[in-house]
């Protein structure tokens, strides 16, 4: 069922007049390009994270938000127009989806949606990928950003003493136990995790709003008090987002430079621990 400017299912797709876009990334192995080239939805365009997404890396840390103009060049060159519908999808659980659809939102386009359970979904109910190229008409889309609420880093201290600061990483990384990407280990101080693992079921399409509602809610998320996530950098903390979202909390704030960007200040503290 659709969810108007959240999620759509697979069998929603049919049918439906839309600019889908792929926007898989990935860490390791094959880069999202490949996986595209591999096999993606018939007729889907392909955004990569790193290159139309996010600006390059910096002291806001590994995946800034975009350029204006590169972005808009980006959605342009994907066919997205005005008008257009976009669905957006990556391998699953919407980590990588999300942050298009932030993106979009973030510039005044509301018409776009997250399908729900992604690739993972759309091959396992038997749906054909396809490996043609695909060369979209460019669009004539345009945008500026400003819509959604951003946070940067001297706005957190505010952000734990009146409302929740969410770290979606894994447990381990939050409590500085392992840490993979980045060369500091350690969470924000007074930060709450909340795993993006825990959005999803296990095969990747979200909970259903009442639970999520309970699971926010346990964390300490409650209706008139600041709410902000972050990530490793600032990608996969959209997927929250979009949960909180369909959780009934509205839209809580991005902190952008996430992780990766609080640790290129080394008088920032860092806590470890749960």
């Amino acid at each position: 069922m659709i969810r108007p400017g959240l999620l759509l299912g697979i069998d929603d797709l049919d049918g439906l007049d839309a600019v889908v876009v792929d926007t898989r990334l990935a860490l390791t192995g094959a880069t999202g390009r490949e996986r595209y080239d591999a096999g993606h939805l018939p007729g889907a365009a392909y955004l990569d994270v790193d290159d139309d997404l996010a600006a390059p890396p910096g002291a806001g840390g590994r995946h800034p938000l975009p350029l204006p103009s590169d972005f808009v060049a980006a959605v342009r060159r994907a066919g997205v127009s005005r008008g257009s519908r976009v669905v957006v999808y990556d391998d699953g659980p919407g980590t990588a989806a999300a942050r298009l659809w932030w993106l979009l939102r973030d510039y005044g386009h509301e018409d776009v949606l997250v399908l729900d359970g992604g690739l993972a979904a759309w091959t396992a109910a038997g749906r054909p990928v396809s490996v043609d190229p695909v060369v979209p008409r460019p669009g004539d889309w345009d945008g500026s950003p400003g819509r959604l609420p951003v946070v940067e880093a001297e706005d957190l201290a505010d952000v734990v003493r009146s409302g929740v600061l969410l770290d979606v990483r894994a447990a381990e990384r939050f409590r500085g136990e392992r840490e993979p990407i980045d060369p500091v280990a350690g969470h924000v101080p007074d930060a709450v995790n909340a795993p993006l693992t825990e959005n999803t079921d296990e095969v990747g399409r979200f909970l259903t709003d009442a639970v999520l509602r309970r699971r926010f809610e346990a964390l300490g998320v409650h209706h008139g008090a600041p709410v902000a996530a972050y990530c490793g950098s600032g990608v996969t903390a959209t997927q929250t987002l979009l949960a909180l979202r369909l959780a009934g909390f509205g839209d809580a704030a991005l902190y952008a430079g996430s992780w990766s960007g609080w640790i290129t200040d080394p008088s920032r503290p860092v806590a470890t621990g749960p």
